[in-house]
């Protein structure tokens, strides 16, 4: 029996002992090494931006927006060179109306902020705990974030860097943001003239197309909403899904539509973005994907002013996530949930010195057409994004190329 029970020993020690080599060289087997991770995340769950007129109310109370303490971190708003932050005409906007119950349209509300935190907990597994490549608390010099100008994306990306970082931080957090004219975080129909004039109108008009109209009279009619009413699917969309994040009131006839919103507020953003026209594409996120290039470009040429950067933020808006996916090639036809992430990963392989760009969106692995593999090589990944890339000066002239371009 002693002899029986040696023999399970030793070979219990022997699998425990393999488990922990795996464990212990999974990343060093790995033949890509990780080089550089970029990330562009959607914010999280918010209060509505209108609520849908004549309709049971939901109550938008200020409880609904506390702030829980361990998202809480020492930050900083800058411009990008790291001056005062800039005007924010967009949330001043929010800021001109009230909701039922008390606070403004679009703010981060405690569940949303809760869901930036546990998407950087997912990232401090993957990039922290599973692989060490992060340092584990921030460091200025291996993180950069960016974001809009408005209060819940900046509010996001804090929560989002507590949760990386789980509030150890070397050195204040710094945000930056950019004036409303100049963003490029988001299609800017107001900086941009041109994206104005062959985009603009097609918001208004996407609800008159014939299939979409007939939805949304009978949706109209169904939740007792008078005619006349300035409604889209974007909107009850909108509101439909606040409401059921916060666990706050529906009105029963759009829980018997619900799928149909979905799709008809999909249905109205390809029409606006009309992604089979290049131009409109490449004025959407075209200096965005140029960043992504040259940040990418950067690390691997050495040419950066901050060698030790691992990692860029990128706290952004579903009107931003969706013309990304639309560009690569990869987007699924669904609204992009709060929170959701399109991540970019720089590796080298081991072997071959070769760079391969790895993307992923919400946690799957993403193949873009025109690359050969999930794990692409760089040259392919930097001909799909070239179709769509604009370097600033190309995006300013054709921005202000409208004489050349009658509206549509």
């Amino acid at each position: 029996n002693r002899a029986r029970n040696n023999t399970r020993l030793q070979s219990l020690h022997m699998a425990l002992g393999s488990m922990f080599w795996s464990q212990k060289n999974k990343t060093e087997t790995s033949p890509y090494e990780l080089k550089l991770i970029q990330v562009l995340f959607r914010h999280g769950a918010r209060t509505p931006l209108k609520s849908i007129p004549d309709v049971l109310e939901a109550q938008w109370v200020p409880q609904l927006l506390v702030a829980p303490a361990h998202t809480e971190i020492d930050y900083m708003v800058t411009d990008l060179q790291g001056g005062p932050r800039p005007p924010a005409p967009v949330e001043d906007s929010y800021r001109a109306k009230i909701l039922t119950g008390g606070t403004y349209p679009g703010q981060l509300t405690t569940l949303g902020m809760q869901q930036l935190y546990d998407l950087g907990v997912r990232l401090r597994k993957k990039y922290i705990q599973e692989e060490p490549f992060l340092t584990p608390s921030f460091n200025p010099k291996e993180v950069y974030i960016r974001s809009t100008n408005i209060v819940r994306t900046i509010e996001s990306a804090k929560c989002l860097v507590a949760g990386l970082f789980q509030q150890e931080q070397a050195g204040v957090v710094s945000i930056l943001t950019d004036k409303a004219e100049n963003e490029i975080l988001y299609p800017n129909y107001h900086g941009c003239k041109l994206l104005k004039r062959l985009i603009g109108h097609r918001w208004g008009d996407s609800s008159t197309l014939p299939d979409i109209a007939a939805d949304l009279q009978s949706i109209q009619r169904a939740l007792g909403v008078d005619p006349h009413q300035h409604l889209d699917f974007i909107l009850i969309r909108d509101d439909m899904v606040a409401r059921e994040s916060h666990g706050l009131p529906l009105p029963t006839a759009l829980e018997n539509w619900r799928s149909i919103v979905e799709q008809r507020a999909v249905d109205m953003i390809c029409h606006i973005y009309e992604p089979s026209k290049r131009q409109n594409l490449q004025l959407c996120v075209g200096p965005l994907f140029h960043i992504l290039l040259i940040n990418i470009e950067d690390k691997i040429q050495g040419t950066t002013s901050k060698p030790d950067r691992k990692l860029f933020l990128y706290s952004v808006h579903d009107t931003t996530l969706m013309p990304c996916l639309m560009a690569l090639g990869v987007f699924d036809m669904k609204w992009p949930p709060y929170a959701a992430d399109i991540t970019l990963e720089l590796y080298q392989h081991r072997q071959t010195n070769q760079h391969y760009v790895k993307v992923s969106y919400i946690g799957q692995d993403q193949k873009i057409p025109g690359c050969s593999d999930v794990y692409c090589p760089l040259h392919e990944f930097k001909e799909a994004l070239a179709v769509y890339a604009l370097p600033d000066e190309r995006y300013h002239t054709l921005c202000d190329s409208i004489d050349d371009h009658p509206k549509l």
